[in-house]
């Protein structure tokens, strides 16, 4: 799903809404998420998820064409993890294929 798929379907929920007044409350959630994230806050969502910041220290790498030693630096990256509703919920929904593939 997209972010216009999200403003759509929203939309279509809540008819009271116009299409623009839809993108601005999709486009305001997601700038407070990520000024959250960007501030160093974790945000839960019961039901959905937490999103946190993790720490990726920093680590020695080789360039791929020479093969000389590049430090990589400290990165700090965010990390969604899911709640037990939404791990449930997508579990249920996926066809379980027990049977391997035709040749």
């Amino acid at each position: 799903m997209t972010r216009s798929d999200l403003v759509n379907k929203l939309a279509e929920r809540f008819s009271q809404l116009t299409q623009r007044d839809t993108e601005f409350a999709v486009k305001t959630i997601l700038d407070a998420m990520s000024d959250a994230l960007a501030r160093g806050h974790r945000i839960e969502i019961r039901g959905f998820g937490s999103f946190s910041i993790n720490r990726r220290p920093p680590r020695l790498g080789r360039n791929p064409r020479s093969g000389e030693k590049v430090t990589i630096p400290e990165k700090l990256v965010p990390h969604f993890k899911p709640g037990k509703a939404l791990r449930e919920a997508v579990d249920e929904r996926l066809p379980v294929h027990d049977d391997p593939p035709a040749a």
